[in-house]
């Protein structure tokens, strides 16, 4: 048996032409189905991909990225953690972005990094991006730097120029207004708040929508105590909470410090949800298996990423089109064990 290609070398990989042949159409054709371009039927773009599978034929995106002038990838600048909620956003981005065929490339920022974010964004402008993704949670001010290709900002307010810049919110007010409206409902005359640190995006979209629903019952607004996302500092806001007396809900901007401030509410020999109801926000892995299981509302993060992506890989690949509207992300209310009604009224 000859070998082609020298001793030991396998098979040709399969190329372009031979899909063509398998698919019963031109070079032309499969190179328009793979570039993604209009005017192709639903059934010639059928019998290209199913052939192209069957030969195990992968597009040379090197090759594409000369042709198209696109190298087929987007970047993100992200903050550098290990937080429930950017980790899990940064999760969804880059599985937003497989399933719509780019490759990602990551720069992580430090918080306190001066410049960090224009850093980050030339960074990814040097390698070639097709467009940018800033999840970047923490206020940087605005960034000056030059940007000529699409940007999608997530869950914060734009702060760059470029030919088109999109936004897609994380809903993170509606969210905190869902929680804070949970515990009203219940029947508490006011809401306590344990919130994030101030400098974050989301610790202010999270505080405005417990204020909103507040706001709009007609009920006073406590003061606020300011965490840093840690169960530590729930803890600790928890001390200072069960010295005012008169608690009766929490609504703390993540699980984490949802969790400390049980803790600390337990020590005080205060029960949950008996003496105190407790909601936290996120919905993090943990959230279920505390006691008491706690109640809190779902980050959608996969749906925001979808979403988000949808509207940047449009302004990459048709920058002439209008852009599309974005839908607001879905609000989920997980109910569990650590709310019920006050004493007052019948609660347990």
């Amino acid at each position: 048996m000859t070998r082609v290609g020298g001793r030991g070398a396998g098979p040709a990989a399969p190329r372009s032409v031979d899909v063509a042949r398998l698919a019963g159409v031109s070079q032309k054709t499969v190179s328009r189905v793979f570039n993604g371009e209009r005017y192709v039927s639903a059934e010639v773009r059928r019998r290209v991909l199913e052939a192209a599978e069957g030969l195990g034929y992968r597009v040379n995106g090197a090759a594409r990225a000369l042709a198209s002038g696109r190298t087929r990838s987007i970047g993100v600048v992200a903050l550098g953690t290990a937080l429930y909620g950017p980790a899990s956003l940064l999760i969804g981005i880059e599985r937003a972005a497989r399933d719509a065929g780019y490759a990602l490339r990551v720069v992580n920022t430090l918080e306190g990094e001066a410049g960090g974010v224009a850093g980050a964004v030339e960074s990814l402008l040097e390698q070639g991006v097709d467009g940018i993704v800033v999840s970047e949670p923490i206020d940087e001010g605005e960034v000056s730097v030059g940007v000529d290709v699409p940007v999608l900002v997530l869950g914060a307010p734009a702060a760059f120029g470029g030919p088109r810049v999109v936004a897609a919110g994380v809903g993170a007010q509606l969210l905190a207004c869902a929680a804070t409206e949970h515990l009203l409902d219940l029947g508490h005359q006011t809401v306590h708040h344990v919130a994030g640190p101030g400098r974050w995006f989301a610790a202010r979209d999270r505080l405005e929508g417990w204020r909103a629903a507040l706001v709009a019952r007609g009920r006073d607004q406590p003061a606020v105590v300011e965490g840093d996302w840690s169960a530590a500092s729930g803890y600790a806001a928890g001390r200072e909470l069960v010295g005012e007396g008169d608690v009766t809900a929490v609504f703390a901007a993540n699980d984490d410090m949802a969790i400390g401030l049980i803790r600390a509410l337990a020590e005080a020999g205060l029960r949950v949800p008996e003496d105190v109801s407790v909601v936290g926000f996120d919905d993090s892995p943990v959230s279920a298996y505390v006691t008491p299981p706690l109640t809190t509302v779902r980050q959608p993060f996969d749906a925001v990423a979808r979403e988000g992506l949808r509207l940047l890989v449009q302004a990459i690949e048709k920058p002439d089109a209008e852009p599309a509207p974005a839908s607001d992300p879905p609000v989920e209310l997980v109910v569990r064990a650590s709310t019920a009604r006050p004493r007052a009224l019948g609660g347990a």
